[in-house]
């Protein structure tokens, strides 16, 4: 079995979608030589300055992250912003980053992988 490799990305002054992108794609392991895609890499992703992301006003207030509870009347919506005040500036990255993954078995794994610094 392979060693685990690290790997740090600074997040300060760059958008969120970047950061989440090279994120999943380290974790899933695409950066190492020998990738494949169905064994898990053993990658730990740490993503630093999460909380100097630029996140421009519109972004806060129209970006919404929708959950539904499957019973009538349960649909409830979230702005970014509001999210943000609420968890913590890393919750909406580490949404991005889960749902960049592949939705399979692995990736349950990957996301234990993954450590963020506000």
């Amino acid at each position: 079995m392979a060693t685990k490799s690290e790997y740090t990305i600074d997040a300060a002054g760059k958008s969120l979608g970047r950061i989440a992108s090279q994120a999943a794609k380290t974790l899933m392991g695409k950066t190492e030589a020998g990738y494949t895609p169905n064994i898990a890499s053993q990658v730990q992703v740490t993503v630093i300055n999460a909380a100097k992301l630029i996140n421009t006003d519109k972004k806060k207030l129209g970006k919404k992250y929708t959950s539904y509870s499957g019973y009538p009347g349960g649909l409830k919506t979230e702005a970014l912003g509001k999210l943000q005040i609420r968890k913590s500036h890393a919750e909406p990255l580490r949404r991005a980053i889960e749902r960049m993954l592949p939705r399979n078995t692995l990736r349950v794994g990957r996301m234990k992988n993954l450590r963020i610094v506000v």
